[in-house]
């Protein structure tokens, strides 16, 4: 054997007990009560710690061009500080460009990411052209392994209901997953228009321009219509009360719709949009009010919340300064692929949650919703992406702590409880003690197969 990690509590997504892990050549060979140490090159006494499966954010827009910029953290910058948070795998997004195969436009983003990855990932695509036979490419692109594809409801790339509506029947014929970013778009526009029309242009406008309703509409609508194609709907970063009723009436109804929602709706008001650094928490759709950051906490814990992903897009704050006299100029985006497992870790070893609905949540569901079959969980012969959790540190999240390209995180001064020591990617060691010890391009291309 490679390594084993000895002495540690293993989480899953069911259980925690006391057991060593053997490792070789990247895997999982073995886990039993006891491990002969003899037989390992290298041995990690994880003592007092739990040894936890990587997490899987399945929502992040490394490099993206948006609002004439591009977000902060490359292909590697994303996944260094991923890496240094606990992630072991990330999806991004592709945007597929008008004319462009849905397969052509993965090996055109792949160009930018091969090579450049600390930790394993992989993609989605952003559906914009489904004309001629651009929609039969989504077909291809499953057969390729990539079977995950987005459709936006706003901004001006986003598609038309019928283009939504041919994309979720394409989806049901060739087993694809279909998530969707759920907005009112012209709803949005019309209350824009009226705000800036009346020198109402603070960050607080934002928000009053995709007020709950905006959300919670569109999120009925894109159920509606999944449930009348009969395909399975991947609702990304859900953020309102309402939405998530829908949700959870079409699952007891029988449906396959899968929800989730990211740490920043959990932690967070529309009230930070009152603060004078507003503008930096500026992301769409935006923080909701109390009552709906409550519901996405017992969405999580009745399991109608099916996955945490950050959808991580940071700007410069110089970049957020853009729409200081003017929301509508403001990149939309904040920083989280370091924060998501610290944070959901903190509030279960503060009893908010099961540290096994945690595992459940940030590994094994998205792994097996987007067809990950060598991750997600701690089990023989799966991938040994591994996190070491000590429950007993006090970390305090600071910009100069984080290893993000971004000059500034929403994350600043939150206190958590417990926090990753190390992270192991197929085995390999990438962070260690506040560092990160892994290297550019480590990371692989995932293909994956939804069943």
């Amino acid at each position: 054997m490679d390594m084993i990690i000895k002495n540690g509590t293993v989480v899953t997504a069911s259980d925690m007990f006391k057991a060593d892990i053997g490792i070789e050549n990247g895997k999982i060979v073995e886990i039993s009560g006891k491990i002969d140490e003899s037989l390992a090159k290298h041995v990690v006494d994880a003592e007092g710690k739990l040894i936890l499966p990587g997490a899987i954010d399945a929502h992040t827009h490394l490099a993206m061009p948006f609002g004439g910029t591009i977000s902060s953290d490359d292909y590697y910058a994303g996944t260094r500080a991923a890496a240094c948070g606990g992630t072991t795998t990330v999806f991004d997004f592709v945007l597929q460009d008008f004319g462009e195969t849905m397969v052509d436009a993965v090996k055109r983003r792949d160009k930018l990411c091969a090579g450049a990855a600390a930790v394993d990932y992989s993609y989605h695509v952003a559906v914009k052209d489904v004309s001629g036979e651009l929609l039969d490419s989504i077909e291809d692109c499953v057969k390729f392994g990539v079977p995950s594809f987005k459709v936006f409801m706003v901004y001006d790339f986003g598609v038309t209901d019928g283009v939504f509506y041919k994309v979720l029947k394409k989806a049901k014929e060739c087993g694809a997953l279909i998530g969707v970013h759920a907005e009112n778009n012209e709803i949005i526009n019309t209350l824009t228009s009226e705000f800036l029309a009346e020198g109402k242009t603070s960050a607080w406008y934002h928000y009053m321009s995709r007020p709950e309703f905006v959300e919670a509409e569109a999120d009925t609508r894109a159920i509606q219509w999944a449930k009348a194609v009969g395909t399975k709907l991947y609702i990304v970063h859900l953020a309102n009360k309402d939405g998530l009723a829908a949700v959870t009436k079409a699952k007891d109804e029988g449906y396959e719709i899968y929800a989730e929602t990211c740490p920043q709706y959990l932690e967070f008001t529309c009230d930070v949009y009152k603060r004078e650094d507003g503008r930096n928490f500026v992301c769409s759709p935006p923080m909701k009010g109390e009552e709906s950051r409550q519901a996405l906490w017992e969405g999580i814990k009745r399991g109608d919340i099916d996955t945490i992903a950050t959808d991580h897009c940071p700007f410069q704050s110089y970049e957020k300064d853009w729409g200081k006299d003017d929301f509508t100029k403001i990149p939309n985006g904040c920083a989280g692929i370091e924060n998501m497992y610290p944070y959901m870790l903190s509030a279960a070893n503060e009893g908010k949650l099961p540290f096994t609905k945690v595992v459940e949540i940030c590994s094994t569901n998205p792994a097996k919703i987007f067809g990950c079959k060598e991750k997600g969980s701690l089990a023989i012969g799966k991938d040994a992406d591994i996190v070491i959790y000590d429950k007993n540190i006090d970390f305090t999240i600071t910009n100069d702590k984080m290893h993000s390209d971004c000059d500034h995180t929403i994350w600043e001064g939150i206190k958590l409880k417990g926090y990753p020591v190390q992270t192991y990617s197929r085995g390999r060691l990438v962070y260690d003690n506040g560092k990160f010890v892994g290297e550019k391009g480590w990371g692989s291309f995932v293909k994956c197969k939804i069943d």
